[in-house]
């Protein structure tokens, strides 16, 4: 994939919509995009475990965690698996842990913070649905790009 900056594609895109939240970049691959597949969950990571262990092909899991900051929805080891299963990055409205292990797993990942604990794993939740961060409905399929700026949505390939 070429070099991606949001505030380029913006610009040459105004119909893409920024996500207002604002993410912190922590994976070691500092810009990423592709086709959205979407998680909606609460303290419970059992969905991001189950797609990061599906090939990947390029695509960004978008995961509403519902900006819960108590249970972290990423840790070092499903990074790790979905870097090897070839996913671009995450998105996550919520927060991670292992950030120093994160940060140097080729793997493009945005979130709102940090929080030591990890989640139940009950099974508890939703995929392919459209989920709604910050202002923004992003359906399965939807295109995500981002970078040190933010994340961009858009209904259709920009790069």
């Amino acid at each position: 994939m070429s070099t991606i900056s949001t505030p380029d594609l913006s610009d040459q895109a105004p119909a893409a919509r920024a996500i207002e939240l604002q993410f912190a970049n922590y994976g070691g691959v500092k810009q990423f995009g592709g086709a959205a597949v979407t998680i909606k969950c609460h303290e419970d990571n059992s969905l991001v475990k189950q797609c990061v262990g599906e090939p990947g092909a390029g695509r960004v899991i978008v995961v509403d965690g519902g900006g819960s900051q108590r249970r972290a929805l990423l840790g070092d080891m499903l990074a790790e698996k979905a870097a090897a299963n070839g996913w671009a990055g995450l998105v996550i409205n919520g927060v991670i842990r292992d950030v120093d292990e994160i940060g140097q797993t080729a793997l493009g990942v945005q979130a709102l913070g940090t929080c030591p604990v990890k989640t139940d794993k009950l099974g508890v939740g939703q995929r392919d649905v459209v989920v709604s961060m910050g202002s923004v409905d992003i359906a399965p399929g939807d295109y995500v790009y981002a970078d040190n700026n933010g994340v961009l949505v858009s209904k259709k390939p920009l790069l």
